[in-house]
């Protein structure tokens, strides 16, 4: 179990502060509008009606013995940018902070913030790829043209073999397959695809998009 600060307790970050009291971290959020922290206050650890752009209060905190400090401040770019400042001078290493605009993710590069967040646009590329690509529930970018891809196996595809729909593009490599509970590293080619299997696959982007190709078909 780890500790985390959240400061900015907006939609963004209210929803990374439940999610790692979710998996039962300690979190403390902060937030200079009551209404916000009161919203929330029964889920954290701990909570904080606080400005974040005074490095005092900050350090009253006890900011410091955070694993990682995430910055979710909305609007205000300079209370943001402060707040990352203070941080700094207090020797918090490990800084997540969401940006709201390029002349703001320009900054926090400079500054040396380990993780900048585009929440919005990284939606919008999640759900433009859902649209794309129906039957992927989940996918990982390794690189800039790698990724892997959680598949999931739809009536259409219920009574294919395996290496019926994977032989099409040899350069995708299938990396396990789930049936309800058990998971299989090694899958036999012969196997016959039932709806609701998982495939995790893995590839370049342009071999993944020949191969949806089959997992679409009618």
């Amino acid at each position: 179990m780890a500790q985390f600060a959240v400061i900015g307790l907006g939609s963004f970050g209210a929803t990374v502060a439940t999610e790692l009291v979710g998996l039962k971290h300690d979190v403390i959020g902060i937030d200079i509008e009551k209404k916000y922290v009161e919203s929330i206050s029964d889920v954290l650890t701990h909570s904080a009606i606080a400005d974040a752009t005074d490095e005092h209060v900050l350090d009253e905190l006890n900011i410091t013995q955070c694993d990682a400090v995430v910055v979710a401040i909305g609007e205000d770019i300079e209370a943001s940018i402060l707040c990352v400042l203070h941080l700094k001078n207090l020797g918090v290493e490990k800084i997540w902070v969401k940006a709201k605009s390029k002349a703001h993710h320009m900054i926090l590069t400079h500054l040396g913030i380990c993780k900048i967040i585009h929440p919005e646009e990284d939606m919008g590329v999640r759900v433009a790829q859902s649209l794309s690509y129906p039957m992927v529930s989940r996918y990982m970018a390794l690189n800039d043209d790698h990724y892997l891809v959680k598949v999931e196996i739809t009536e259409n595809l219920a009574g294919t073999r395996f290496h019926s729909v994977m032989d099409h593009v040899p350069e995708v490599r299938a990396i396990l397959h789930k049936r309800e509970q058990e998971i299989i590293y090694s899958i036999d080619p012969n196997l016959i695809l039932q709806d609701g299997d998982v495939l995790v696959i893995e590839g370049s982007i342009e071999p993944l998009r020949r191969l949806s190709k089959h997992f679409t078909a009618k």
